[in-house]
């Protein structure tokens, strides 16, 4: 029960990286045992995110701001769909590479049965406009896919909120991941702390 009390209270769930099956339980036990094995299930291996907003870093740009980055959101099946560039938006083909931070939300909390009709109108949509870095850019695509589909009941989702959240609430997906994530950005500022401390 730990397991469902993890995806209700921070809505991240264990990942299981080994992909080893687990006995189901028997027929005798409650149905709410059962149902932690049919909840979606993050599988890094086949870059599977189901119900999940996706992060991965940017080179030179996270390395000097590692708050910032690239984001996408994953279907019901967890193919993720990203805003990759100027009238373009990928399929299963994440900008920038696999992701390294993952925040999986509840389909629950979404309008019935609008996860992949909001990810999907939202694509359509994202695929007529110009990519802009500061202003219309990969996280807008996912805000308003989450506005489309009222996550939360809300529809003033935007890219400084998912931004702050994804900081907040995202899970790396492993070790190797965290490093890709961090390990730039500490030698670019220890390189400068070290300059300055040498030169003073």
């Amino acid at each position: 029960m730990e397991y469902r009390r993890m995806m209700e209270d921070q809505y991240t769930p264990e990942v299981d990286f080994s992909n080893s099956s687990s006995k189901r339980p028997s027929n005798g036990e409650k149905d709410t045992q059962i149902s932690m094995y049919d909840a979606p299930v993050v599988d890094p291996k086949r870059v599977r995110y189901p119900y999940c907003i996706v992060w991965t870093p940017i080179p030179l740009l996270t390395w000097l701001f590692p708050f910032i980055g690239h984001m996408g959101i994953a279907t019901a099946s967890g193919i993720i769909r990203d805003f990759a560039g100027p009238y373009y938006v990928s399929e299963d083909d994440m900008g920038f590479g696999n992701p390294t931070k993952y925040w999986m939300l509840q389909p629950s909390r979404a309008k019935p049965g609008s996860w992949d009709t909001s990810v999907a109108e939202a694509s359509e949509v994202y695929k007529g406009r110009m990519h802009n870095l500061f202003c219309d850019n990969c996280h807008s695509h996912v805000a308003m896919a989450l506005n489309l589909m009222q996550y939360d009941n809300q529809t003033s989702w935007n890219m400084v909120k998912l931004g702050v959240f994804m900081l907040i609430k995202g899970k790396h997906v492993g070790i190797a991941e965290f490093i890709k994530t961090w390990l730039p950005a500490v030698i670019f500022y220890g390189a400068i702390v070290a300059l300055v401390l040498i030169l003073r």
